[in-house]
């Protein structure tokens, strides 16, 4: 992206109102923010939103941060809720009941546990249909506004309420799942993976993309969570840069099918850069645990080579 571009981006008119009730150092409305900054003055948006810790803190009637229209919709039915209402404007558009001038863009917010889990179905089934809209997952890796249980975004060995480190666990035994792949899989035209980069270059490129692309869209944010990842709040930043540095977190993007990745590291980093700050992997530190950090660092490898496989392929 041209710099005279992320500047004039960086100056847009804010459509997430401040006052809202997140927590401090929270990933998440940093990635709102951010993701609507690509929309350009003149358009009019509809935000859907799953129920989460950005609808709960956003939304508290009579009371909305949204600037755009706004529905919030079951914890399951994000996909779908959107859908229909793109459905219904190019319905409108067509009988003429909506003006030349009337332009709308649809973006839909998820956390993981409403995108990756429970509202998968009518995710894919939205994407599969082609709807001309933007679906954004804010990941932060559980279910953080119901206590930090596991969600299938979860890392491997991560401490959760449900995969509590004990005697007898580790944490949380299986690596996460590889969402963006999945809905590359569905041969939408745009799909992307992106974090809290330090000049939010990425996420503004790949967010005025996703927007501006006829048809489905859909973004996946790693959004960290101080309460469920247990780092002190101006860490923020350094956690999502050792995210990409390790490899842990790959910034690619997959349009009309041919992937990309969109920054390879000079110098990979351990895996342990990346897991030190965060209080929900302490015990992997611990005398006798090695093991674990080397499962850990093997799954991130074979993920990262499996990656650069695919964007050499095309």
């Amino acid at each position: 992206m041209k710099d005279h571009k992320l500047k004039t981006m960086m100056q847009q008119p804010e459509r997430l109102a401040p006052g809202h009730r997140m927590c401090a150092g929270c990933g998440a409305t940093i990635a709102v923010r951010a993701v609507l900054r690509a929309l350009k003055e003149e358009d009019h948006a509809v935000i859907g939103n799953a129920t989460g810790c950005l609808e709960v803190s956003s939304y508290m009637y009579p009371y909305s941060a949204w600037e755009d229209s706004y529905i919030h919709n079951a914890f399951e039915n994000a996909g779908a809720t959107l859908s229909g209402v793109e459905t219904a404007y190019r319905a409108l558009k067509k009988k003429g009941k909506l003006g030349e001038k009337d332009t709308f863009k649809f973006i839909t917010f998820g956390g993981d546990g409403g995108t990756y889990d429970i509202g998968f179905q009518s995710l894919s089934g939205a994407m599969e249909r082609g709807h001309d809209m933007v679906y954004v997952c804010y990941d932060n890796g559980a279910y953080m506004n119901t206590g930090i249980q596991r969600s299938s975004a979860t890392p491997m060995y991560a401490d959760t309420t449900t995969t509590p480190v004990g005697t007898q666990s580790d944490g949380k035994m299986q690596p996460r799942k590889d969402l963006a792949a999945i809905l590359a899989d569905h041969y939408v035209p745009y799909v992307a993976q992106s974090t809290l980069t330090m000049d939010f270059r990425d996420l503004h490129r790949k967010a005025d993309k996703a927007i501006y692309t006829e048809g489905a869209a859909f973004l996946n944010i790693m959004a960290p969570c101080p309460r469920g990842w247990r780092y002190e709040m101006s860490d923020i930043m350094k956690i999502c840069k050792m995210a990409v540095e390790t490899c842990y977190w790959p910034l690619f993007e997959v349009d009309h099918g041919k992937w990309k990745l969109s920054y390879e590291p000079k110098h990979k980093l351990p895996i342990e850069e990346f897991l030190r700050p965060q209080g929900r992997f302490r015990h992997l530190f611990e005398p006798g645990n090695e093991h674990l950090l080397e499962r850990f660092q093997a799954e991130v490898d074979k993920r990262w080579e499996d990656l650069l496989y695919r964007c050499s392929r095309d």
